[in-house]
């Protein structure tokens, strides 16, 4: 066959399908390890130990899939003495933490699949927020960011897990044997249970609030209606969870984002069938690209994606091998895969080409213009390096993080609210009537006007500004303006 583009991207193609669809469309890949390498028999002395000290990790453990499996707790606990967390106790040697390296002996598909996931590099943007002096973030557990996304887990020389760091379940977690992300976060212990993975709820506990309003938005939405008075009907604890063929009353965030459907199997990598990115000042449409060695990225699609075998540079500098590369297109078919079981093709992409063009509309009016105005306000010296030390900085966060990803995921899920009152009005309410006038305070009358000629595009918008009276400013004559806090 002649090597032409069009054959390339059929091959490409039948390679992406050949990824999303699987023969089984369960909820989980059947374990391939063999049952020889659990139920150490010296596990026995855990359970009679613990079921007088702790009965209530026994009871769990007893109603789970493991027992049942006849997998026990030194199975998952025991450690080699070499690793930096094993500790000795009562004569067997241990690990407190059973991280996703320790789970994937036995689940190596979801293992391999959580860890190219955007959950597992959940701890990375936390650490790129500003250091210990930002009034976004502090480096301690509880009580911060990292009750979500996961602190870096350090061990004391006994081999005690230090107490700043450890109870830590956050989905981002670095554990002390380099692997990265936590099972409990979904899967509590000791139960590890489906049907608790599976309920908004387990979802919920971190995507809520401000930054990630998806609580509110999905509980708002008629999937959430729908799930909350038919919850009895939804088959959360089935061996095999595939909607239209086990449930069918409502969706789950786990439905979209992780579940199975005919001719799509179920995933442990959460953002796989994302077309947007919906989290940063602006939306961009990305590829999802998968290495050999399983590890994924997403690219924005402003940046040329990669070709399949090439050689591209991961986030932490290494250089893998492309295995396939999924644009918007293919990733948003994978998840009509999952909306065609209770919707009709008309429908969907009627939904579809709605929320598009709400986040297109977003990125129009107020997300490039408030990013571009920012970006030369810094490029000008007119605002400091230093992060959150200006009123105009938080005005800006508000903007795009606050109301924008409220109206943005709103769109995505639904919730008319969100969208519109608590979104798209908020994000518009905070341009006008406080990030221009904060700017303009900032750049000064004459440089703060060019930059809005420049960027707004709204023509509605400069009629507004032609009425809006000059600032009083003593930098309004164009001369240079000194930096806030300086």
């Amino acid at each position: 066959m002649t090597n032409t583009p069009h054959s390339r991207g059929t091959l490409a193609l039948c390679l992406l399908l050949t990824w999303l669809a699987t023969t089984t469309t369960s909820q989980a890949e059947k374990v391939a390890l063999s049952s020889e390498n659990w139920g150490n028999p010296e596990g026995k002395a855990c359970i009679d130990c613990h079921s007088k000290s702790s009965p209530g990790i026994v009871r769990q453990w007893k109603d789970s899939a493991h027992a049942a499996s006849k997998v026990n707790c030194l199975d998952c606990h025991h450690a080699d003495p070499e690793d930096d967390d094993a500790k000795e106790h009562e004569g067997a040697i241990i690990s407190t933490i059973v991280s996703p390296l320790d789970c994937g002996r036995c689940h190596t598909v979801e293992y391999q699949q959580a860890a190219g996931s955007v959950h597992s590099k959940a701890r990375m943007p936390v650490e790129a927020s500003g250091g210990p002096d930002s009034p976004i973030h502090t480096f301690t557990t509880t009580g911060s960011c990292d009750d979500c996304h996961g602190s870096r887990v350090t061990v004391q020389g006994d081999g005690r897990l230090s107490s700043a760091s450890w109870p830590n379940s956050g989905i981002g977690r670095i554990n002390p044997d380099g692997s990265l992300g936590s099972c409990s976060a979904c899967h509590s212990r000791h139960q590890f249970s489906r049907a608790q993975a599976r309920d908004p709820g387990s979802c919920t506990t971190c995507h809520s609030g401000l930054d990630s309003p998806d609580a509110e938005i999905y509980q708002t939405s008629k999937h959430g209606i729908l799930f909350t008075v038919h919850r009895n009907q939804m088959n959360l604890d089935s061996d095999q969870w595939v909607t239209g063929t086990d449930y069918g009353a409502a969706p789950t965030c786990a439905t979209c984002h992780m579940g199975a459907a005919p001719g799509l199997k179920a995933t442990h990598d959460v953002g796989m069938r994302d077309a947007w990115n919906l989290y940063g000042p602006v939306s961009e449409r990305q590829h999802l690209v998968v290495f050999q060695d399983g590890e994924r990225i997403n690219l924005p699609v402003s940046q040329p994606a990669p070709r399949r075998g090439a050689d591209l540079e991961k986030p932490d500098g290494s250089i893998g091998k492309v295995k396939v590369v999924a644009d918007p297109k293919r990733r948003r078919q994978a998840m009509i895969k999952v909306c065609i079981e209770c919707h009709s093709k008309g429908y969907i992409e009627g939904v579809l080409q709605q929320f598009d063009h709400l986040v297109e509309r977003y990125n129009m009016e107020f997300g490039r213009p408030a990013k571009a105005i920012m970006d030369a306000l810094y490029g000008s010296k007119l605002l400091s390096e230093t992060p959150f030390d200006e009123p105009l900085e938080f005005t800006y966060r508000r903007l795009w993080r606050d109301a924008g990803i409220r109206a943005r995921h709103g769109a995505a899920m639904n919730s008319a609210n969100a969208t519109w009152w608590e979104g798209l009005n908020a994000v518009s309410r905070i341009f006008y009537e406080s990030f221009i006038p904060q700017m303009l305070e900032v750049a000064g009358e004459r440089k703060g006007r060019e930059l809005l000629a420049k960027h707004v595009t709204n023509i509605a918008a400069h009629r507004w500004l032609q009425e809006i009276p000059p600032v009083n400013n003593p930098v309004s004559d164009g001369k240079s303006a000194t930096p806030a806090g300086e």
